[in-house]
């Protein structure tokens, strides 16, 4: 009993001293001030960078919107772990933890994770090209593989793309082989218009051209007039005509259906038939009275 109460009383006297309760206190005050002025760090610079996006945007040298955006969200990802990584190595500092140690032992085990894992790094070193060449941006409509929607966010690591009907694709960036970018030039919308064979095709291709000069102050997806190339095809039953628009860029649907309807509604208002199929029948015994009487008259 006498040597636990030693114990006791060693325990006791080692965990009251006023040294250790200051170094605790004095420690923990450190790593909140640390964990503050982390916060501080990170919202300034993010600041910054929004600033200095927003300036040279403004000038002759900027970049166009949509990279401005991923490099953007890029840049203040990596603020974020630069400044958390330092404020914990500082924060393990505190704690009496051996920091060359810890270092020289990350290293090493980041060199067998690198060994290890070659489609990590594989899917950094990606990312790192599509973002630095420009290759696509957040917003962009592309088509990598066989998966083709809006680019929700580009990561070093991955890329996420959103269908038009909500799936979230998410690929990682070392499987990016071939990528198609809609989102880069203009479109163009190609409108076919049918016209029956009764009608004056000359006077129909006047009144086209004449409706497709206003339809640019109309629609603000249209770059330039609509233009009507002529003749596209002579069908069964109609006589087909080719439209072509540039639009910006992936509205080129909209403004086919703008175009369609627009057509429509002028071929109507001037008296300009739409074919439609039409189909006629016989009866089998209107046919026969109409042979024999043929035949009486012959």
């Amino acid at each position: 009993m006498n040597a636990l109460q030693r114990i006791i009383e060693k325990k006791w006297d080692q965990y009251t001293k006023e040294d250790l309760w200051f170094a605790v206190g004095e420690g923990a005050l450190k790593i909140i001030l640390i964990l503050i002025l982390a916060a501080i760090v990170i919202k300034v610079a993010k600041t910054a960078v929004r600033n200095f996006f927003l300036i040279r945007s403004k000038t002759p040298l900027g970049f166009s919107e949509r990279r401005e955006n991923t490099l953007l969200k890029l840049i203040e990802n990596v603020i974020s772990y630069v400044v958390y990584f330092v404020a914990l190595i500082n924060i393990l500092a505190i704690l009496t933890f051996d920091i060359k140690g810890l270092i020289a032992g990350a290293g090493v085990v980041g060199l067998a994770i690198g060994f290890g894992a070659q489609s990590l790094v594989k899917d950094v070193i990606t990312g790192f090209f599509i973002i630095f060449e420009d290759q696509f941006s957040v917003g962009d409509f592309v088509r990598i593989g066989q998966f083709e929607g809006t680019v929700e966010e580009i990561g070093l690591r991955t890329t996420k793309i959103k269908n038009w009907t909500g799936e979230l694709h998410i690929l990682p960036n070392g499987s990016i082989i071939e990528v198609t970018n809609f989102s880069v030039h203009n479109s163009v919308a190609v409108v076919d218009v049918s016209i029956a064979y009764e009608e004056n095709i000359n006077e129909a291709e006047r009144v086209i051209n004449e409706l497709l000069k206003t339809l640019p102050e109309k629609y603000e997806q249209i770059v330039e007039p609509p233009q009507l190339l002529g003749v596209q095809n002579l069908a069964a039953s109609d006589v087909v005509m080719r439209i072509t628009a540039e639009t910006t860029p992936m509205n080129h649907f909209v403004v086919a259906r703008h175009i369609r309807k627009e057509v429509k509604e002028c071929l109507e208002q001037n008296g300009i038939e739409i074919p439609f199929p039409r189909l006629v029948m016989y009866s089998r015994d209107e046919q026969a009275e109409a042979v024999a009487k043929q035949r009486k008259e012959g």
